[in-house]
C-alpha cells in the first residue's frame, strides 16, 4: 500500500553540520565553534570549521538532491551567518547564500523546509546569558522576523526549533554538547520556558510577515513501546512516554510539547510542583504566547525502549540479548515509529511530519568504488513500514525526512558517525551516493508501494 498522493518525501541536514566556511563572509562564532576548540569535547578534536564544505559545493549538492527525486529539503539557517553577533547588523553575504540555495531548490521543484535553529547558538549571545537572559525570546523573534521578511516570498514552510531536549538537555544539563555546561534545575526550567516563549513569538513574527506560512516544531524524546499488545502494557508505555518527572524533564516529549501544542504544562509531570516554582512569575500569561496554532507537528524518531505494567506501575524491560543496534550503539526498534506517531497524534490532534529518522553505519568505499549499506536500507524499510501502519491506523502523517542527506559533522562524535545517504570523504570532499541513496530514490518513485 502506498502513502497518500501528496505525501512529502525529503531529506534533512543542519547548517553547522554541513556548511563549513566558519569564518568566511562575515559569519560569527557559534557556541559549537568555541566548544569544539576545547580539547576533549569532541571526538579526536574534530571541528565544524570545514564540515562537508557545502558552502562552496552548493551546485554539486543540489544536483545530488535532485537525483534523489525528493519533493522537499529540510535545512537549517546558521543564525550567525545572518546576524554575526546574534542581533544587530545583518550580513548581506549570509542572506545571499541562502537565497542561492533556495533558488536552486525551487528551480528544481524541491520545496524548502527551513529550520530556524538547529543548535548553533550565537556565541556573542551566550556571553550575555543565552537562554537564561529574559531578552532571549526577543532575540530569536527578531531573527525569525528578518528571515521571514527576507525569504517569505519563496519559503512557505518553517520549523522553529530542532530538538530542544538536546540543545538544552545536553548543552546545559549533561554538558556533553555545546556550550558544555551543567546547570541547576532552577536554571534549566527557566531556560526551557524561554525557549518555548521564543518559539511562540517567532511563530507570531513569521505569520505577520508570511500569512500563508506553514509552521511546525521538531522535538524528540525517548520512545517507550509496550512489551506486549495487552491493554495494560500499552497504557504503561504511554504513561512512561508522557511522564515528565523531576530528574528527566529536559529529555521528555510532554514538558516541551504540551505548552506548545496544548497551552499547559503536562499533567503527567510527576514533579511539577517542585519544578514549577522555578518558572517566572508571568509563566501562566506566557503560555498564551507559547501556544500558537501550528500547521504540523514534527518529530525526530530513532530508537525505543520496551515497557510493561509492573506491580508498582510501569517498568522498563531490558533489551533482548544481541538485539540489533546502530554504529552509535542505539537500539534499532522499528515499533518506536508506530507507537510514537500513534500516541502523539492522539494527544495533539495535529498532522505529523517525521522530521528526522535514520541510521549511523560503519560505511566505507569498497574496492568496487561503491558504498554498500544494506543495514541502512533495512532500517529505513522497517521504520517506514511502521510509519505506514500508523497512517493506516488513523494518524494523519504528512511527510518523512530521512536523516541525513550526507555524512556530516555529528556534533560531539565529530566525523566518526555516518548517517548519510551520500558518503563524504572528509579529506577530498568527494561525494559518493550509497546504495541506500538509490533505494530511497526508487521508494520515493513508488510512493512506498514497494515497501
Amino acid at each position: 500500500m502506498s502513502f497518500k498522493k501528496d505525501f512529502v518525501w525529503g531529506v534533512a541536514t543542519a547548517a553547522a553540520q554541513i556548511e563549513g566556511a566558519a569564518i568566511e563572509d562575515g559569519r560569527g562564532l557559534s557556541i559549537w565553534d568555541v566548544f569544539a576548540e576545547q580539547p576533549g569535547n569532541v571526538y579526536e578534536g574534530h571541528t565544524p570549521a570545514i564540515a562537508c564544505d557545502h558552502y562552496h559545493r552548493l551546485d554539486e549538492d543540489v544536483t545530488l538532491l535532485v537525483g534523489l527525486g525528493i519533493g522537499a529539503y529540510r535545512f537549517s539557517v546558521a543564525w550567525t551567518r545572518i546576524f554575526p553577533n546574534g542581533k544587530g547588523e545583518v550580513s548581506p553575504k549570509g542572506l545571499e547564500f541562502y537565497h542561492r540555495l533556495i533558488d536552486l531548490l525551487l528551480k528544481n521543484n524541491i520545496t524548502p523546509y527551513m529550520t530556524l535553529f538547529h543548535w548553533d547558538y550565537p556565541y556573542a549571545l551566550e556571553t550575555q546569558g543565552g537562554w537564561m537572559n529574559k531578552d532571549s525570546p526577543k532575540w530569536f523573534a527578531d531573527y525569525a522576523s528578518v528571515i521571514a521578511k527576507e525569504f517569505g516570498d519563496k519559503v512557505k514552510h518553517y520549523i522553529t526549533f530542532n530538538e530542544p531536549q538536546c540543545f538544552i538537555g545536553h548543552g546545559y544539563n549533561t554538558g556533553k554538547h555545546a556550550p558544555g555546561h551543567r546547570r541547576t534545575k532552577r536554571d534549566l526550567v527557566l531556560m526551557a520556558h524561554n525557549v518555548m516563549l521564543a518559539h511562540g513569538v517567532a511563530v507570531q513574527a513569521i505569520r505577520e510577515a508570511v500569512p500563508d506560512a506553514k509552521i511546525g516544531f521538531a522535538p524528540m524524546a525517548r520512545v517507550y513501546i509496550p512489551d506486549t499488545n495487552s491493554p495494560d502494557d500499552i497504557n504503561a508505555a504511554r504513561q512512561m512516554y508522557f511522564d515528565a518527572g523531576v530528574d528527566n524533564f529536559t529529555n521528555t516529549v510532554t514538558w516541551w510539547s504540551d505548552p506548545v501544542m496544548l497551552g499547559r504544562y503536562p499533567k503527567e509531570a510527576t514533579g511539577f510542583s517542585e519544578l514549577s516554582k522555578h518558572l517566572p512569575d508571568c509563566w501562566l500569561e506566557d503560555l498564551k504566547t507559547i501556544h500558537q496554532p501550528l500547521d504540523f507537528y514534527g518529530q525526530n524518531i530513532y530508537q525505543g525502549y520496551r515497557c510493561r505494567a509492573g506491580k508498582n506501575g510501569p517498568e522498563r524491560v531490558l533489551h533482548k540479548v544481541g538485539m540489533p543496534k546502530n554504529a552509535l550503539d542505539w537500539p534499532i526498534v522499528p515499533e518506536a515509529m508506530y507507537w510514537s506517531v500513534n500516541n502523539l497524534y492522539q494527544r495533539y490532534k495535529t498532522p505529523i511530519i517525521i522530521t528526522e529518522n535514520g541510521m549511523s553505519c560503519h560505511d566505507t568505499v569498497s574496492l568496487d568504488g561503491k558504498v554498500h549499506d544494506p543495514n541502512r536500507i533495512d532500517f529505513t524499510h522497517r521504520y517506514l513500514l511502521a510509519l505506514q501502519k500508523a497512517s493506516q491506523d488513523g494518524a494523519d502523517v504528512r511527510g518523512y525526512f530521512h536523516w541525513s542527506f550526507m555524512d556530516n559533522y555529528e556534533w560531539a562524535e565529530g566525523y566518526k558517525e555516518r548517517f548519510g545517504l551520500v558518503y563524504v570523504d572528509f579529506e577530498t570532499f568527494k561525494r559518493t551516493p550509497k546504495e541506500s541513496y538509490t533505494w530511497y530514490r526508487d521508494m520515493i518513485l513508488a510512493n512506498g508501494e514497494n515497501l
